[in-house]
């Protein structure tokens, strides 16, 4: 009985993990610290930013929003995903829906909480975030482009905060942010294509589904060459340093991408390609500590004199 009820526990663990999307939410909080640490503080001492109560409190509160946001996603979409995710919906369901609900607003009010600690500012801008991923798992994803350039966005806010945080507005993060957008964008098409089946079944109006596959590949193909401007700038600005090698790997994994996407026509394809630019978008999480950050702060202090 004992060795049952710890199965079930663990199932139980495992399945929340699934409903919360626990490897992006581990990814997300590697990622803003290591962005606070290299590119949006490189004032501060790294002492100085791990012991930045204001810094944990933020990133808690958005991996509270954004766990919570993956709950009220997965609730919206439970019959799209018994279609196309059928293993994992059937781990989703050894969490009730109802405890799933109340998991949710309960993380949301600990999100507001962590992000009014701060200041009411931060407070406010988490509680539009909060409204921001319910409207768009409710309302914006119904419509094709709308749907597709506000979960874009809703994945790039997090940084927003940090960003916002430190007042640091050099072009590097301008510039990153924008090579960011382009391929969340694309990796969104993606996965519309990788769900056609279950969005067709459910009449969900997603950009592929309104618009076909052939416009998706062409609209993911353009995205795809639009990164590579981004691309060249940040090539230009010396605090890239030894991140510049990230890139070079970068310009040939979207090549590939784009080719490969023209040719694929299966589920399996589009999720070979989907997970190729969540490696890669790993990665460059990871490449963050090649930055040089003693450029970027010559040129904090050059804007402060």
């Amino acid at each position: 009985m004992t060795s049952f009820k710890a199965k079930r526990i663990i199932l139980k663990m495992l399945s929340l993990l699934s409903v919360i999307r626990g490897y992006n939410i581990l990814v997300l909080i590697i990622a803003q610290y290591l962005a606070s640490i290299f590119i949006f503080s490189p004032e501060k001492s790294l002492q100085f930013v791990l012991f930045d109560l204001h810094l944990h409190f933020i990133i808690l509160a958005t991996v509270c929003v954004v766990a919570s946001g993956y709950i009220i996603n997965n609730f919206y979409d439970v019959k799209v995903d018994r279609i196309n995710r059928p293993l994992k919906t059937g781990l989703d369901t050894f969490v009730k829906q109802s405890t799933r609900l109340q998991l949710y607003f309960f993380l949301n009010f600990l999100g507001f909480l962590f992000g009014f600690l701060v200041s009411w500012r931060a407070g406010l801008f988490f509680a539009i975030y909060i409204f921001g991923i319910w409207f768009y798992s409710h309302k914006l994803k119904k419509y094709p482009l709308m749907g597709l350039v506000s979960a874009t966005m809703l994945t790039i806010l997090p940084f927003f905060a940090i960003f916002v945080y430190y007042k640091n507005f050099s072009k590097v993060i301008f510039v990153h942010a924008i090579f960011l957008f382009l391929v969340i964008m694309v990796r969104e098409l993606i996965k519309d294509l990788e769900n056609i089946k279950g969005a067709i079944a459910n009449n969900y109006r997603t950009f592929s589904v309104v618009h076909g596959e052939i416009k998706t590949k062409k609209l993911s193909i353009l995205l795809l060459i639009s990164s590579f401007f981004p691309i060249a700038i940040l090539f230009r600005l010396p605090e890239l340093s030894l991140m510049r090698y990230y890139f070079y790997g970068a310009l040939a994994t979207l090549f590939f991408v784009a080719v490969y996407l023209w040719k694929s026509k299966t589920t399996k394809q589009y999720q070979f390609l989907h997970n190729i630019l969540k490696l890669l978008l790993l990665i460059g999480v990871l490449s963050l500590i090649f930055i040089d950050t003693s450029l970027l702060l010559e040129k904090v202090i050059d804007r402060l004199n």
